[in-house]
């Protein structure tokens, strides 16, 4: 009996006491729990195991980004419902940014035509003054591509300057004829024979692109010729060269818009936009206007400078080069918000558009310049103008 509790006495002695047990059950749960999942990880404290709290942080799920990428932050509940807002408000935005930019292209397109036809009063020299718009237009044009955050304006390379010349030729033609045809005919009268462009339109692509319009399309041309016919026969302003520059200025612009479909077919002039195309167009056509208004008006200009002079003195020279300023201004930013417009409606609508804006241009130099019209004039006026929206409705079919 003594050794058996001799023996149990020496197992007691030997079995670690109750404290050191505890730590070792301890120590054995963290080894444990250092190898067990970090979802499934319990901590142990003397002894108990405690479920540790998750806090808020800790629920990160991961988000895949638009690039593809992982965000390890979710969106909040205010970040989702900004954008919610957000996304309706966009289409809003977007109609709404589309009214300004059809307002202001009619804007600017009749200060330009009040500009130009007042500059042209008092300073007869057409392809001199087309020079010099030309020229502050393409300055504007550079100026705006390298401070709107795009790559400066990219001029075409040896392969494709033929053809941008070609097209700025035709650029430089047309508006050319249109300051002729300002400075010699009321405003109201030129933009009267201008909407003739959808017949020039149609026999362009007949002639060189092989496009056969249909009887719809040709019944909608009569319209338009009719009501050109009657406006000009009524015209009191009414001026064979003033008639005959503004039927040179649909041939060429017509002519531009055949030759371009062609031109964009390059692959280096794919990569620019409608207004980077403008601008490299304007840069040309500058570049082309100054030897031209040189050989047909060099000779004439210091005696029409002398003339503004001894009419109005010094103060009618800077007012008149006030005038070419905002006017150049004017010309180019109804130029680009017209592109600007191209690229967010159909072609079809933008032909519409254009048409009304030719009406809204004839009434208000009629307005602005009391210009005498006749009942005769004013229907032959809106006979053509409807001609032209009946074309863009049956174009659109």
């Amino acid at each position: 009996m003594y050794a058996r509790v001799r023996v149990s006495v020496g197992e007691a002695l030997a079995r670690p006491s109750r404290r050191v047990r505890r730590h070792h059950r301890r120590d054995g749960a963290i080894a444990a729990l250092r190898t067990r999942p970090l979802s499934n990880r319990r901590y142990h404290e003397h002894g108990r195991a405690v479920t540790p709290v998750t806090r808020a942080s800790d629920k990160r799920p991961t988000v895949r980004t638009a690039r593809g990428g992982e965000n390890s932050v979710a969106p909040t509940a205010s970040t989702e419902r900004w954008s919610s807002i957000v996304d309706a408000v966009r289409p809003w935005r977007d109609k709404m940014e589309l009214v300004l930019f059809f307002a202001g292209w009619y804007y600017f397109s009749i200060a330009f035509n009040v500009h130009q036809k007042t500059l042209l009063k008092a300073f007869p020299m057409p392809l001199t003054v087309t020079a010099c718009e030309l020229i502050i237009g393409a300055t504007l044009a550079v100026v705006s591509r390298a401070t709107s955050g795009r790559r400066g304006l990219e001029m075409p390379g040896r392969s494709a300057l033929g053809a941008v010349t070609m097209l700025a030729t035709t650029h430089l033609l047309g508006n050319a004829f249109t300051n002729v045809s300002l400075g010699k005919v009321a405003v109201s009268f030129t933009h009267t024979v201008k909407a003739l462009e959808p017949v020039f339109s149609v026999g362009l692509s007949a002639l060189f692109l092989g496009t056969v319009p249909s009887l719809a399309v040709c019944a909608s041309l009569v319209p338009i010729v009719v009501g050109v016919v009657v406006a000009s026969a009524t015209e009191v302003s009414f001026c064979a060269a003033g008639f005959a520059s503004a039927m040179g200025s649909n041939l060429t612009f017509q002519s531009r818009n055949v030759l371009s479909k062609f031109i964009m077919q390059s692959e280096e002039l794919k990569k620019l936009d409608y207004v980077g195309l403008l601008g490299v167009v304007t840069v040309v056509s500058a570049a082309l206007a100054v030897p031209l208004a040189l050989v047909f008006e060099g000779s004439r200009a210091p005696a029409a400078f002398a003339a503004l002079a001894a009419e109005g003195g010094v103060d009618a020279v800077v007012l008149a080069g006030k005038t070419l300023f905002y006017a150049s201004v004017c010309f180019q930013l109804y130029q680009q918000l017209s592109y600007s417009v191209l690229e967010r409606v159909s072609p079809v609508t933008h032909s519409v558009g254009n048409s009304l804006k030719r009406v809204v241009v004839i009434a208000a130099s009629v307005v602005i310049f009391r210009n005498p019209v006749s009942a005769t004039n004013i229907a032959g006026t809106a006979l053509a103008i409807a001609g032209v929206v009946w074309y863009g409705r049956v174009k659109k079919k």
